[in-house]
């Protein structure tokens, strides 16, 4: 079986969309998938599973909103696709404060057009970069403060979006090869 994590976006944020994380991994292990894990109550899982990551944020989407009566947007990536986005930050080096880097996750390709339309935003000093199905967030200061939010992305890029920051983005990929 390969190894998934799932991004949950917007739950347990200012008391709001509540989700205990073993009532998560409950529901998960419901769902047949295997050796389910949770990491921080921001929902991000880590498990086995041959399903293909569509059909895994579907059934993840749906039995979230049966289970717990609210909408929650997931993003799955295999193992191998994280660690394919952390070799890519073009922001992380061994002189980068990790405090300052972000990885928004997308919940696909977005369109080319699209994509030039976002890179003509300058929000400085923050920065981003996108590639793929990612984008790379370097922010001056906090990232509650910068412009370079989920929203923005979503809006411009017309594709579905969550952000984490690159220690909980490093400390998934640790779990991940556990």
């Amino acid at each position: 079986m390969n190894i998934r994590i799932a991004i949950l976006r917007g739950i347990n944020v200012g008391g709001k969309r509540k989700i205990l994380m073993a009532d998560l991994k409950s529901m998960c292990e419901k769902l047949g998938l295997k050796n389910v894990e949770t990491y921080i109550q921001s929902g991000n899982l880590i498990f086995n599973s041959d399903r293909q990551n569509s059909e895994l944020e579907n059934d993840l989407e749906k039995a979230i909103t049966e289970k717990f009566g609210f909408d929650v947007p997931v993003i799955v990536r295999t193992e191998k696709e994280l660690e394919t986005s952390i070799n890519n930050n073009l922001f992380f080096d061994k002189d980068a404060d990790v405090k300052q880097l972000h990885l928004t996750f997308l919940k696909e390709k977005p369109s080319k057009e699209n994509i030039d339309k976002t890179r003509t935003y300058n929000y400085e000093p923050d920065k981003f970069k996108i590639a793929d199905k990612d984008i790379f967030i370097f922010c001056s200061g906090k990232y509650h403060e910068s412009k370079l939010t989920n929203n923005f992305f979503e809006r411009q890029l017309k594709v579905g979006a969550t952000t984490r920051n690159w220690k909980t983005v490093l400390k998934l990929s640790e779990l991940s090869k556990n």
